[in-house]
């Protein structure tokens, strides 16, 4: 499971890091706002520990970031403050959780597998799923599952298998891809549909196995279910 830590105590990051690597998580910090919003740009996170008192943004920022861009992966507010106002705030702003400085170990990490169940749950039920064969797309989380297993895509690889998706079966142009991926303003001459691809089939494809993106010569690429 890979948790990105806010976290601009480096005694406090650190001590946490030790824990949750201890206890079988993989964790990335950030030690102020602007490097947190830079990751969680970049890729999928099973879950966020926010710290709210940061040099930079603060934390109640980075979660009206997060809600704002629809991303939905579960936040988990670790801080200092523990006035009950503070904690309304941090929930009515879109953490999931709260939990107060100091803490428990064991009750951060069952809050963790909390916040994660309660989001497989949420996947489970949800109707916005693009399938292709054993490949799965979940629209609204912004997750990717083959087989069990969870693969992690930055946002552009997502749009694009999205859109491959979209239109399984079918093939689509290189110029097809870029208006939609990419935008209609960008160069038809880049190579960027290529290399997107290779990055994608890298992620996707399992050995053994053939391979779920076709390049169809001429005309462009297809996803087969």
């Amino acid at each position: 499971m890979e948790l990105l830590l806010v976290e601009d105590n480096k005694k406090i990051s650190e001590f946490m890091i030790k824990g949750l690597e201890e206890s079988g998580f993989s964790v990335t910090l950030a030690e102020n706002g602007v490097d947190a919003r830079s990751q969680i740009n970049e890729r999928n996170w099973k879950v966020i520990l926010l710290d709210i008192m940061l040099p930079d943004i603060d934390g109640i920022e980075i979660l009206q970031y997060i809600r704002y861009k629809k991303i939905k992966t579960p936040i988990l507010v670790i801080s200092a403050l523990g006035d009950p106002d503070d904690k309304v705030k941090a929930l009515n702003y879109g953490a999931d959780d709260y939990l107060s400085k100091p803490f428990h170990f064991k009750e951060l990490i069952a809050r963790i597998y909390a916040l994660d169940r309660r989001m497989n749950m949420s996947y489970e039920n949800s109707s916005d799923i693009l399938i292709c064969g054993d490949l799965k797309l979940y629209v609204d989380e912004h997750k990717i599952m083959r087989k069990g297993r969870e693969i992690i895509l930055t946002i552009q690889e997502f749009k694009l298998l999205k859109f491959l998706m979209e239109n399984k079966n079918k093939v689509v142009s290189r110029t097809q891809i870029l208006n939609s991926v990419w935008g209609i303003n960008h160069d038809i001459n880049t190579n960027i549909v290529d290399v997107y691809i290779s990055y994608l089939r890298n992620k996707i494809d399992i050995d053994g196995e053939n391979k779920m993106i076709e390049t169809i010569k001429g005309r462009g690429y297809r996803i087969k279910s």
